[in-house]
């Protein structure tokens, strides 16, 4: 179906079917030159998109945008790398910190210690 019907059966004007488009929001729908075509896989993408922007409150745009995230690495890594900086994301911890804590909270007899602070050997041998 053109865009025109497309639209209709979506609820939306077909001046939004193209902006969609524009965004990135529906997959290929013609081939160059040619008119639009839609059919029931790009209509149920429109569908879903719809459904994404009205459950988690979204724009077209914040979608489009959250999808480029998803395939671009180098987007990816400049929003991880924005998130670490204003705390919205925590870095990752490496298994290695995580020994090193561990040892420094048995050596300063830490909640890691047997209860009293006594080592788990008599002669405080492990």
């Amino acid at each position: 179906m053109r865009i025109t019907e497309a639209a209709r059966r979506l609820g939306m004007s077909p001046r939004m079917l193209r902006y969609r488009e524009a965004l990135g929001l529906l997959p290929p729908i013609r081939n160059q030159g040619a008119h639009r075509r839609f059919g029931p896989e790009e209509l149920a993408a429109v569908a879903q998109s719809l459904d994404l922007e009205r459950r988690f409150d979204v724009s077209p745009a914040e979608l489009a945008f959250a999808l480029r995230v998803l395939s671009e690495p180098a987007v990816a890594q400049a929003v991880r790398d924005l998130g670490l900086r204003i705390g919205r994301l925590q870095a990752p911890r490496r298994a290695l910190d995580f020994e090193k804590e561990k040892a420094l909270r048995l050596l300063q007899g830490g909640p890691a210690s047997r209860p009293g602070g006594q080592p788990s050997h008599p002669r405080g041998r492990p």
